[in-house]
C-alpha cells in the first residue's frame, strides 16, 4: 500500500484519467545476457507495491515537470493532491505568463479561463516579469486586457507585449483607459527591459511616464503604428534611455533629428533598427533621410542591423534608394519595380537578407547580378512572384557562394533557358552552395 501525507488527498486515486492517475508502471531496464547483444528487457514494476508515494516528490522536482506542462494540464495536476497544489503556485512557475484574451463568438482560439486570470492577480501579479497579452481583434479582448493591466500594482515586470493577432483591437479602445492602465504598469515596474507596444494609442506623455521609471533599464522598445506618438515622443526616449539596444519605428516617426540624437556618443549604441515603411493611402508622400545623417548613425554604431519592411505601391518608392543607405535587411512585402530593385543594387552595400515577394513579368537577371557584385554581405534571399532566368539564377549563387545560408526561390521564378532546364538546375545550384538545394514550392520566409 501507498503511504499517504496525514491531510492530503488520495494521491493513488483509481481512476483511469489524467493527472490522478498517479501510480503509473514504470520500465526497469536489465541488460540482456545474450552474448554479442546490448538489447535491454522491459519488466514492469508498480511503484505502489514498494511504498513510493508521488505526493512526496520534491517540490524541485515537481517543479521542473510543471514547467513542461501545458497550463490546462498543470491546472489539471493540481488537484491530484495538496502538496502538487503547492507546487502549482510556485514563484517560479508564474515568472512568465501569457494571458489569451480571445471572443469564443469570433475568434477559435482558446481563451485564459477568467477565474484563473482572477487567481493570477491575486496570489501572483507580484511574482510576473515577463508577460503578454495576445488578443483577438475584437474590442472586448482589448479591454480585458487593459483591466487587467490596471491590476498589476504590485507588479515588477521587466517584459511586457501587447499583441493583438488581428486589427483593430487595442486601437479601438478610449485612448485614455489605454493609457491610463498602461501606466500602472509603468509606474509600478521600474525595471523594464523589453516592451512591445505595436499598434496601440500610447502617446508622448505616457512615454515620458516609462523614461521616467525605466530609463536605466530599457533595452528593447517596438511600437510601429502607434499614430499619437510623435517625433519628439520618440526624441525623450533616445535622449533618456542610454541602455536602448532594440527599436522599431513607423518610417514617419523616423527624422534626420532623430538619428543625430541616435548617433550622439552620450547616447545609445543601437544593435537594431526596425522601419516600417508602410502605405496607408494610395499616392502618399514620404519625406527624404539625409545621406550624413545615416553616415553619422553608421560612424556611431558601426555594427548595429537597419532592417526596413516596404509595404508601398510601386509609385510610391521615388525618395528611397536614390543614396547610400545602410540597411542590412530588406523587406518588400508588396510588388517593387526592376528600378528599384536597381537601385538597392548599387546604394545597399550592407545588405545581408533580401526579400522580394512580387516583381512583376519582367525578368530580373540585371538586378540580382548587380545584387551580387554590390551585396558582399548577402547571406540570405527570398523571391516570391518574380522572374529569373535560370542561367542568371545560376550566375548569381555563383558570385554569392557558399556565404548564401538561406536560399528560398518559389520554383514558379525560375525560367528555363538554352543553358539550364528546371531539372538540372538543382544540380547546378547545389555545386555552388556546397549543400543539397531544391527550389520551393511554397515561400519559407
Amino acid at each position: 500500500m501507498m503511504k499517504r501525507v496525514k491531510g492530503d488527498e488520495d494521491a493513488c486515486s483509481s481512476s483511469s484519467e489524467g493527472p490522478t492517475e498517479s501510480c503509473k508502471k514504470v520500465r526497469k531496464l536489465q541488460p540482456s545476457k545474450e552474448k554479442h547483444q546490448e538489447e535491454e528487457e522491459e519488466t514492469d514494476v508498480d511503484l505502489c507495491e514498494f511504498g513510493f508515494d508521488w505526493a512526496l516528490l520534491p517540490q524541485e522536482i515537481l517543479l521542473n515537470i510543471f514547467q513542461f506542462l501545458p497550463l490546462l494540464d498543470r491546472a489539471y495536476a493540481s488537484q491530484v493532491c495538496r502538496g502538487w497544489n503547492q507546487a502549482f503556485h510556485m514563484p517560479e512557475l508564474w515568472r512568465c505568463f501569457e494571458f489569451e484574451l480571445n471572443q469564443p463568438a469570433s475568434s477559435y482560439l482558446k481563451a485564459t479561463h477568467p477565474e484563473l486570470i482572477k487567481q493570477i492577480i491575486k496570489r501572483h501579479s507580484n511574482h510576473l516579469q515577463y508577460v503578454s497579452f495576445k488578443v483577438d481583434s475584437s474590442t472586448e479582448s482589448a479591454e480585458a486586457a487593459c483591466d487587467i493591466l490596471s491590476q498589476l500594482v504590485n507588479c515588477s515586470l521587466k517584459t511586457l507585449g501587447l499583441i493583438s493577432t488581428a486589427r483593430p483591437s487595442f486601437m479601438e479602445l478610449p485612448k485614455s483607459h489605454f493609457i491610463s492602465a498602461l501606466t500602472v504598469v509603468f509606474v509600478n515596474s521600474k525595471s523594464l527591459s523589453s516592451l512591445k507596444i505595436d499598434d496601440t494609442p500610447v502617446d508622448d506623455p505616457s512615454l515620458k511616464v516609462l523614461v521616467a521609471n525605466n530609463s536605466d533599464t530599457l533595452r528593447m522598445l517596438k511600437m510601429s503604428s502607434c499614430p499619437h506618438v510623435s517625433p519628439a515622443g520618440i526624441l525623450c526616449v533616445a535622449d533618456q534611455c542610454h541602455g536602448l539596444r532594440e527599436l522599431a519605428l513607423n518610417y514617419h516617426l523616423l527624422s534626420d533629428e532623430l538619428l543625430l540624437a541616435l548617433s550622439s556618443e552620450k547616447h545609445v549604441h543601437l544593435e537594431h533598427l526596425r522601419i516600417d515603411v508602410v502605405s496607408e493611402n494610395p499616392g502618399q508622400h514620404f519625406h527624404t533621410i539625409r545621406k550624413s545623417s545615416w553616415d553619422a548613425m553608421l560612424r556611431h554604431s558601426p555594427k548595429f542591423n537597419l532592417v526596413m519592411y516596404f509595404f508601398l505601391y510601386e509609385d510610391e518608392f521615388g525618395p528611397f534608394f536614390r543614396e547610400e543607405v545602410p540597411i542590412t535587411h530588406l523587406y518588400f512585402g508588396r510588388s517593387v519595380s526592376k528600378d528599384v530593385l536597381g537601385r538597392v543594387g548599387v546604394h545597399c552595400p550592407r545588405l545581408v537578407e533580401l526579400v522580394v515577394c512580387a516583381n512583376g513579368l519582367r525578368p530580373l537577371d540585371e538586378e540580382l547580378i548587380r545584387i551580387a557584385k554590390r551585396c558582399t554581405q548577402l547571406s540570405a534571399i527570398g523571391l516570391g512572384e518574380c522572374e529569373v532566368s535560370c542561367s542568371a539564377f545560376v550566375e548569381f549563387v555563383k558570385m554569392c557562394g557558399r556565404r548564401l545560408s538561406q536560399l528560398s526561390i518559389m520554383e514558379e521564378v525560375l525560367i528555363p533557358d538554352h543553358k539550364y532546364n528546371l531539372d538540372e538546375i538543382h544540380w547546378e545550384v547545389s555545386k555552388h552552395l556546397g549543400r543539397v538545394w531544391f527550389p520551393d514550392m511554397m515561400p519559407t520566409w
